[in-house]
């Protein structure tokens, strides 16, 4: 997850401008509201500010405090930046306080200027005059239902609190510092390169359809993926999780009945499908999630590769991890 701006904010407030001023800087859109109106438009209900209220009141008692959040989060993406706006819940802020990177924006403006701002938009169901729009206020601001707004408890999670009391031009300057403050903060997970690497080689294999372990190797040269594999049945024969292999497919213990397995190792394949498309893999680094067996390092050996990097050991890993050692390619452990 990149970073991620949660609003909160009385009425008119501003967080709507906010928010636009962020989707211009490349922010993606979520409101909890948005999870509400979802629901009334299932159910067929006008969406109204009463019945945006009253449903999410319901959502929060019926599905739990922070059942906004949860559905908002969902729909997230790891490789996007987010603002996130109408968190009126204080379960609603601690459920995205949960995230890596989250910052909690507390907006708020004046009541008079907040009221103007209001009746400036026009609409007929506004409250009309400043005194029922505060009433109206102090009905949100503060519940003891757990499940229904409350305002003022949100509000004290904020990390930061943004005066929206001047122009737009000054409220754009705030956050423009906003995300300067934040930007020391913010720590910004890049994998390193052998994370990079082993975490391609894991998802390889997932592919693999042997029945007791899946396994997966790729081959790296110069910071570039040039070959991958998982083990499984040759190629054109029956798949190991189909039958395919009579050894895999009774369950044999560890270290038995090798000469009943029909399936090539992960490295092997790795090996075998650079050779297979002409491609060579001398002074390349083998990455794989587990240890090679003593047969993939006489094949990882003679094919000239200068680096293992291995997720997890096998039972027995003394005999190729000296042999490599004998033969000068280097072999290191790197968990993930």
């Amino acid at each position: 997850m990149s970073i991620i701006i949660g609003l909160t904010g009385e009425n008119c407030a501003g967080k709507g401008t906010i928010a636009e001023y962020l989707k211009k800087k490349s922010f993606y859109y979520l409101s909890l509201s948005d999870v509400i109106r979802e629901e009334l438009a299932s159910k067929g209900k006008e969406i109204t500010r009463a019945n945006l209220i009253e449903e999410g009141n319901y959502m929060r008692e019926h599905l739990g405090s922070g059942i906004l959040s949860k559905k908002t989060i969902e729909k997230m993406e790891k490789d996007r930046n987010y603002v996130v706006d109408s968190v009126r819940n204080p379960e609603e802020a601690q459920e995205l306080k949960k995230l890596n990177n989250f910052f909690f924006v507390y907006v708020t403006a004046p009541a008079e200027i907040r009221f103007e701002r209001m009746h400036a938009r026009g609409r007929e169901s506004d409250p009309q005059t400043l005194e029922a729009f505060q009433k109206i206020e102090e009905m949100e601001l503060k519940n003891a239902e757990k499940s229904k707004q409350n305002l003022l408890e949100t509000f004290a999670l904020a990390d930061r609190k943004i005066v929206n009391d001047s122009s737009v031009e000054a409220l754009h300057e705030k956050i423009d510092l906003l995300l300067a403050s934040l930007s020391a903060e913010f720590k910004s997970h890049r994998p390193s390169w052998d994370e990079y690497f082993m975490g391609i080689a894991k998802q390889v294999s997932t592919r693999s359809n042997c029945m007791k372990r899946k396994v997966a190797a790729i081959i790296v040269k110069d910071k570039r993926l040039i070959s991958t594999g998982y083990n499984g049945t040759p190629r054109g024969t029956k798949n190991c999780n189909e039958g395919g292999c009579p050894r895999c497919n009774s369950f044999a213990a560890a270290g038995t009945k090798l000469d009943e397995c029909y399936c090539a190792h992960g490295e092997e394949n790795a090996i075998v499908q650079a050779a297979y498309h002409g491609i060579s893999v001398k002074g390349g680094t083998l990455y794989t999630t587990f240890v090679p067996c003593l047969y993939c390092t006489r094949m990882i050996i003679n094919a000239g590769i200068e680096e293992v990097v291995y997720n997890a050991d096998y039972p027995v890993t003394e005999a190729p991890e000296n042999l490599f050692r004998q033969a000068g390619v280097k072999i290191r452990k790197m968990k993930i």
